[in-house]
Order: structure tokens, then C-alpha cells, then sequence
């Protein structure tokens, strides 16, 4: 498998504590992200139809609220699978990265 990209990852680390509606997982992946990645309402959309597709989330349920339909989504066991798929690679990559960076310090007697 491919690695994901981030907004991808960040979208299915917001599901994994339950079930959001499009404006939740906007808000969660902004803070999980420190504010560096913003999504819009229709890259978010595009996304869920793209990940369904995929099998990774599905519609939970859809509710009004103030006249306004909220589609909630959720993680698969697939969404699952591939969340930490990719959470065990990114794992590796930094292992491998900080003990590069270790021998690049001083040396402390």
C-alpha cells in the first residue's frame, strides 16, 4: 500500500475516536495538525466519497439540526487496518530518523 497522504491520515486519526459529521472532522484535523492543514468543506467531501469508495469510512448516520443535514462517518475495520498500517510505517521512519540523529550529536562523557 501506498503511503497516505496527510490530509488522508489526519481525516481517518479524527475518526478513530467515533463517529464526526463533516464540520467535527474539519475542526479535529486543525488540531491534530497544529493549524497546518485546512481543509475546506469541499476537499473533506471529496475525500469521505474517496475513502467510502476505498472501504476505509462509512456513513454512521445522518441527522437535521437547525434544518441542516449532518452526515456522521465512522472508521471501518478496513479504516482501522489502514490507520495503523500507516501509524506502524510513519513509526519506523522515525526511528530510523532519530537514531540517524543521535550520531550526529556530541558525544557526552
Amino acid at each position: 500500500m501506498p503511503p497516505m497522504r496527510e490530509p488522508t491520515y489526519l481525516i481517518l486519526t479524527a475518526l478513530a475516536s467515533g463517529p464526526r459529521y463533516g464540520y467535527a472532522i474539519i475542526q479535529d484535523v486543525g488540531e491534530l495538525s497544529g493549524g497546518r492543514t485546512s481543509l475546506l468543506p469541499g476537499t473533506l467531501y471529496t475525500a469521505l466519497d474517496r475513502l467510502a469508495a476505498e472501504g476505509l469510512v462509512e456513513l454512521d448516520r445522518e441527522e437535521t439540526v437547525d434544518g441542516r443535514l449532518r452526515r456522521y462517518y465512522r472508521l471501518t475495520p478496513g479504516g482501522v487496518t489502514a490507520l495503523e498500517a500507516e501509524t506502524a510505517r510513519m513509526r519506523r521512519l522515525t526511528t530510523a530518523a532519530e537514531t540517524r540523529l543521535r550520531t550526529l550529536r556530541p558525544q557526552t562523557a
